[in-house]
């Protein structure tokens, strides 16, 4: 059985649908069979693409940012092996949403796994200016990679 991955951040715009974006490359790179999502807090942008900011961004790096903004789902908490949050907000949200101590068990910051920015949060980008979305995407990079190195121990 794959193990399945979510990611989460507040809107689904910008971080979790560049870590979803991230994660799949790498992992189709080395050819490990893994499902992965993204999904915000809130339904404010369900269905939108991810931000036009993050989306160039990564395109630049070679990223392709496709997925459709969805909002948390308490199926998830089943669903899903490993669910990484953003920040301590996003954390403590899904705290408040997990019912069952194996549900809260799967949550780790996106940074959890990372060499360089371990158990750091990935500040939103959103209202900042383009050097927001690198610092992002270069949190993100390190951090999937060691996600991607957890999966294949497992």
């Amino acid at each position: 059985m794959k193990p399945a991955v979510l990611f989460v951040c507040l809107g689904n715009i910008c971080r979790s649908p560049a870590a979803e974006a991230i994660l799949r490359h790498l992992a189709e790179n080395e050819n490990v069979n893994v499902h992965i999502e993204s999904c915000g807090l809130g339904d404010w942008h369900e269905g939108s693409l991810p931000d036009e900011r993050m989306r160039g961004a990564s395109k630049n790096r070679g990223f392709i940012l496709s997925s459709r903004a969805q909002k948390i789902q308490l199926e998830f908490f089943d669903k899903f092996d490993l669910i990484f949050a953003a920040d301590h907000k996003v954390l403590n949200e899904l705290y408040k949403f997990a019912d069952k101590p194996e549900h809260k068990a799967k949550m780790h910051f996106i940074t959890h796994f990372s060499k360089a920015y371990k158990d750091l949060e990935v500040p939103d980008p959103y209202y900042g200016g383009d050097a927001g979305f690198e610092n992002v995407l270069d949190m993100l990079e390190d951090s999937c990679e060691g996600i991607l190195k957890h999966i294949k121990k497992v």
